[in-house]
């Protein structure tokens, strides 16, 4: 077997640097602005459980409240049934928060789409990097056999001699 086997071949391709990774979410943190830490601060809270229950027993005791004065002083219910203010609260809240519920969404889809194009050049990355691991497998595997051929002719080269007769240099190899 020749050395240039051993010097020359895709080993030289295997050995590259490797680009880094980007951390999208931590890009995104970085890079936020004051508006945009607002707009998730509000998505989280409004988007929480803790905030409907709240808002729930909020309600009910707004109602509740209106409901009593209006049966027992009618002049003294601040919003009586059909609770026009109490609308109009809830009109503004929502209002305000869906616009800016939905630039948080709008955010955390960008967010989802640069993650989701990083994770495809990683893949693709991956990807070569396994081909050229496969061609180095591919290659020693081509070495390795062209080896125990080498020792299979050796061995029945030193095991029949060159006039026929056994020799003791079986039991080393």
């Amino acid at each position: 077997m020749d050395d240039m086997y051993l010097e020359a071949g895709p080993v030289t391709q295997f050995e590259h640097t490797h680009p880094s990774i980007k951390n999208v979410d931590a890009e995104f943190e970085q890079n936020r602005t004051s508006a945009q830490i607002l707009a998730d601060s509000v998505a989280a809270v409004v988007g929480s459980w803790p905030f409907i229950a709240i808002q729930s027993f909020l309600l009910v005791i707004w109602i509740a409240v209106n409901v009593v004065l209006a049966m027992q002083h009618s002049d003294k219910a601040w919003d009586p049934y059909p609770f026009i203010l109490l609308n109009l609260a809830l009109s503004f809240q929502a209002a305000y928060t869906g616009p800016i519920v939905m630039m948080s969404q709008n955010r955390q889809a960008e967010k989802d789409r640069r993650q989701a194009n990083s994770d495809y050049e990683t893949n693709i990355r991956a990807e070569a990097e396994i081909r050229v691991i496969m061609e180095h497998l591919k290659y020693q595997d081509k070495i390795i056999h062209e080896l125990v051929s080498e020792l299979k002719m050796l061995r029945a080269s030193q095991h029949h001699g060159t006039d026929g007769s056994h020799t003791n240099h079986d039991h080393q190899l």
